[in-house]
């Protein structure tokens, strides 16, 4: 199972998915957890959370997630379970809150609330991860081919491609 958590290609979508669900998530993730750019902080998001029905374990999950969650994405570290924490929370937050407001983000001061298009597009880019994993320049990669994959050759395809026609010559 941990080898599956680790495994990625040295693709580098991978790399552009988790970077790009990282760098967008965390200014989020910070804002409740630290209060910057704009935000509550920790102890009145848990408050506000919890407010709305939310149990206050799903509260710090969100929390954890977004922040921890999106530096584990940026740097590649654990991207497959980090993708699917932020995956989890851009589903509740659509089927939750944003769905009833429509599809589109709220460009022009029209509606009340924004639509789940923003949603969508993070839940895309987790998917994403989860599928390839952490691609090139990950820790995730790291991890694997020293502790997983270390004593495994590249396959020199020309080669065996070769040995295949000659035995069935």
């Amino acid at each position: 199972m941990l080898r599956r958590l680790f495994q990625t290609n040295n693709d580098s979508a991978g790399f552009v998915a988790r970077v790009v669900l990282g760098v967008v998530i965390l200014p989020h993730g910070l804002q409740k957890l630290f209060g910057l750019f704009g935000g509550f902080g920790f102890s009145a998001t848990m408050d506000y959370f919890v407010g709305t029905g939310l149990p206050a374990a799903i509260a710090f999950l969100i929390i954890v997630a977004e922040s921890f969650g999106a530096l584990g994405l940026i740097l590649g570290f654990l991207s497959r379970f980090a993708a699917f924490g932020i995956s989890l929370i851009m589903l509740g937050a659509i089927f939750l809150v944003h769905l009833q407001h429509g599809f589109f983000m709220n460009w022009f001061g029209n509606q009340q609330n924004e639509g789940f298009e923003y949603h969508l597009l993070a839940l895309g880019l987790g998917i994403a991860t989860m599928i390839a994993g952490g691609g090139k320049w990950s820790v995730d990669k790291l991890i694997a081919e020293r502790f997983f994959f270390h004593d495994e050759k590249p396959v020199n395809l020309k080669k065996a491609e070769k040995r295949i026609a000659e035995s069935t010559l």
